[in-house]
């Protein structure tokens, strides 16, 4: 994209000391004093060992979770520091843990997606799609190549037909940027393989990635940059080949590792 266009874009997000303390008996913040900016567009992964804050991250993004106030302390999703929750989230596509968890129940697939046009995770007698929203539904789920998923409970789906329902969710709106946090927990082989592929096509599609994992080997090849999380604080930032070095990642996880690369990914061992 040429930068006069690039310019003219509100980055997707921009954090300057940006505090979030969950839980009342919190040891440490969440996320503490985090400066981070990402584009519009880009395709970036955030890194990090569990409980480093990758989720919380997201959550602030979504407005799950909020920043303490401070000087200097500011955040802006889109170019707005303020936002309505539910127009917010109807610019967002996300996939994450939670959503899949509150989706197990008696919804069928196509209700599962057309809650995407409501910001909720099923469809309640309160909401009222309407016949393009059905016709949206229907032709997301055929692009995402889970059409026959449409009338079967998500509760007798495998966790990979599951989590690609939850894609087709995301993108049934036609959102700017989607949001994967640990796209691929519970997922057998196959299904992450799946997974990287359907990822790999939204993002040559156009479409901006922010991953948020702890799985190097999640990281597809079209991700140029990534972001290393550690006990809330920002350890590296910087582009792929930069970052992913046998020695930031053992500083990161904590532990000695090796480092391959095959076919655009990595794999540590």
């Amino acid at each position: 994209m040429p930068k006069t266009l690039t310019a003219s874009i509100p980055p997707l997000l921009e954090l300057k000391e940006v505090t979030v303390i969950r839980g009342d008996s919190a040891t440490r913040p969440a996320l503490d004093g985090v400066s981070l900016r990402i584009e519009a567009g880009e395709h970036v992964c955030i890194l990090g060992p569990n409980g480093c804050g990758k989720s919380t991250l997201i959550k602030t993004i979504t407005r799950e979770c909020y920043p303490l106030a401070g000087d200097g302390s500011y955040i802006s999703i889109l170019g707005r520091e303020r936002w309505n929750i539910f127009e917010l989230r109807s610019l967002l596509g996300i996939v994450s843990p939670d959503l899949l968890a509150s989706c197990t129940t008696d919804a069928t697939g196509r209700d599962v997606v057309l809650s995407g046009f409501f910001s909720s995770t099923r469809i309640f007698p309160h909401h009222h799609p309407d016949p393009e929203h059905l016709a949206r539904a229907t032709a997301t789920l055929a692009r995402l190549g889970v059409a026959h998923l449409a009338d079967r409970a998500v509760s007798e789906m495998s966790s990979g037909e599951a989590k690609r329902t939850l894609i087709a969710r995301a993108l049934v709106h036609d959102p700017q940027t989607l949001l994967f946090d640990e796209p691929s927990n519970a997922l057998d082989i196959a299904a992450q393989l799946q997974l990287r592929d359907t990822m790999r096509q939204l993002a040559q599609g156009g479409l901006g990635i922010l991953l948020v994992t702890h799985h190097v080997a999640e990281i597809i090849p079209e991700i140029e940059r990534v972001v290393m999380l550690r006990e809330g604080r920002i350890l590296a930032d910087g582009t792929k080949q930069g970052i992913l070095t046998a020695e930031k990642l053992s500083s990161l996880f904590g532990v000695s590792v090796r480092l391959g690369q095959h076919d655009g990914y990595f794999h540590l061992y």
